[in-house]
């Protein structure tokens, strides 16, 4: 740390720089923002697992669950349109938030975007803690959504302006890491809490904490150089520039920069550039990765994995810990992400993802469809439900390092600077729109497929492998104004994008 580095620039040059201390402190202040994401899609689900919660806010489901007069399938006892709301009301709200917080990072910066995040989570969090009816909960999970949303729009975009370019797709996973480390932070308060009476308001109470510590830290951070110039603060760009890069000498760097701005602001149109037919591979997979991310069932498991495990025949506590279990699966399997992605390449986690993934939803589901039946009555054998564990901790652990590691940083590294703004808030908005879906229609999905929703899921992964395998080339170490001769060398896309190379693209800042 500190060592003299090249820090290459996208237009091919190479600048002279160190990888700073002060770098890397403002980005792990920066990535709190993924650690905010990681923890309240971790906490939900153990939440609405817990006895207590549900008496309070949801007495129906509760009654349903522990009515033995009733013969209901198992596979239906948390079918509830209202407790699913609680879970899927964040992520529509995070939707709509993420266009006006756009504008903010444009106009005020990334830092004050940040903030906003946090102060957003903040109050939601505290409102979910101190809640007394359902409306408390919804408000404060609408708040929670608006904090998600500043934050998945800001974050990401600083870290990739505050790092070295050699280091942005490790940053970019970076930020999926401290997700994940949210989550098993998560698995292990509920699991902590569960035994309490009032154990739900501490899980979801603590949200509060990594928010202040967000909020506290943006307070703090500096500014990026692009954002300084973007607001006509140029001096104090330049500064900020020696002091991340380590040395006096950033003029270079600086003119292009300040460039590369002024090319940025003759972008007047970037969603009608990105509807032409040049960028239809952009649009493509801005619109499709995050689609089908939704589509792998990873969600099932992320937001209700207590739920679905209590659903299976685990007990209170085997539930729970089957959740942190899974939770620190997919923790390692991330940081496995972060050091073979520009390895191995994106297409093959990609393949090598949805393969695994494949398999272990086919085995799980089989094995449910064996053991519980279209009827959900029967149970797991403690040999069967180790060996299930052990099938949905590898699904996983695939999600971790292919589509969840790789579902933004490909859709933020093929897109030039005239569509890249329109680029990433479509990718933003149809994840964050199909995530609500999901979260919305889970549990009546396994209450009418029951586990024929593996298999569901597993078609959908079946589906996208091959779409990856046709149709999306390998990215890993192509500069943005190279992108386009990827597209052109590319059996499919070359019948769409044009020959014409477009001038300000060249200048594009990843």
């Amino acid at each position: 740390m500190g060592a003299g580095v090249l820090v290459s620039s996208t237009n091919g040059r190479q600048y002279e720089g160190k990888v700073t201390p002060f770098v890397f402190v403002t980005c792990l202040v920066a990535a709190m923002g993924g650690l905010l994401f990681g923890y309240d899609l971790g906490i939900t689900g153990g939440v609405t697992s817990m006895e207590p919660f549900l008496v309070k806010f949801f007495p129906s489901v509760y009654k349903k669950m522990k009515d033995e007069s009733r013969h209901d399938s198992n596979y239906c006892k948390f079918d509830n349109q209202l407790l699913t709301l609680f879970t899927s009301s964040l992520y529509i709200a995070a939707l709509i938030a993420s266009f006006f917080a756009s504008t903010t990072t444009r106009v005020f910066g990334r830092k004050i975007s940040m903030f906003a995040g946090g102060l957003f989570f903040l109050v939601g969090a505290l409102l979910n803690g101190l809640a007394v009816n359902v409306g408390m909960l919804i408000i404060g999970r609408l708040l929670l959504g608006f904090g998600v949303g500043y934050c998945n729009q800001s974050v990401p975009v600083y870290l990739s302006e505050m790092a070295p370019t050699k280091m942005r797709g490790a940053l970019n996973i970076g930020f999926s890491m401290m997700c994940t480390i949210g989550i098993l932070v998560a698995n292990l308060i509920n699991y902590g809490t569960s035994k309490l009476e009032n154990g739900w308001r501490i899980s979801l109470g603590l949200g509060a904490v990594p928010a202040v510590m967000l909020c506290v830290g943006s307070f703090f951070l500096g500014d990026t150089p692009n954002s300084l110039i973007e607001r006509g603060q140029t001096e104090g760009a330049k500064e900020m520039l020696q002091k991340i890069r380590g040395i006096d000498n950033v003029d270079e760097e600086f003119q292009d920069l300040i460039d590369a701005s002024e090319e940025a602001k003759k972008v007047e149109h970037p969603w009608k550039n990105i509807t032409q037919t040049r960028y239809r591979p952009q649009l493509t997979f801005c619109s499709l990765i995050p689609f089908f991310q939704q589509l792998t069932g990873i969600n099932v498991i992320m937001f209700y994995a207590p739920v679905l495990f209590k659903t299976l025949g685990f007990g209170n506590d085997a539930s729970l810990i089957s959740a942190v279990i899974s939770g620190g699966v997919n923790v390692v399997a991330t940081l496995i992400s972060i050091y073979t992605v520009d390895k191995f390449g994106r297409r093959t986690l990609f393949l090598e993802g949805g393969i695994q993934m494949f398999i272990c939803q086919i085995a799980v589901g089989s094995m449910i469809a064996i053991k519980l039946g279209v009827s959900g009555e029967g149970s797991f054998t403690k040999t069967e439900a180790d060996l299930l564990l052990v099938f949905i901790c590898l699904y996983v652990a695939a999600f971790a390092w292919s589509w969840g590691a790789l579902g933004w940083l490909v859709p933020s590294e093929i897109c030039s600077l005239e569509v890249r703004s329109a680029g990433q808030a479509t990718n933003v908005a149809v994840n964050m729109l199909f995530t609500f879906i999901i979260a919305q229609v889970f549990l009546t999905m396994l209450c009418h497929l029951k586990f024929g929703l593996f298999f569901f899921f597993a078609g959908f992964v079946l589906i996208m492998s091959i779409f990856v395998a046709l149709f999306l080339p390998e990215t890993n170490n192509v500069p943005i104004e190279e992108m386009n001769k990827v597209w052109k060398s590319h059996w499919f896309w070359k019948k769409f994008v044009s020959n014409v190379v477009i001038d300000h693209g060249q200048k594009a800042i990843a």
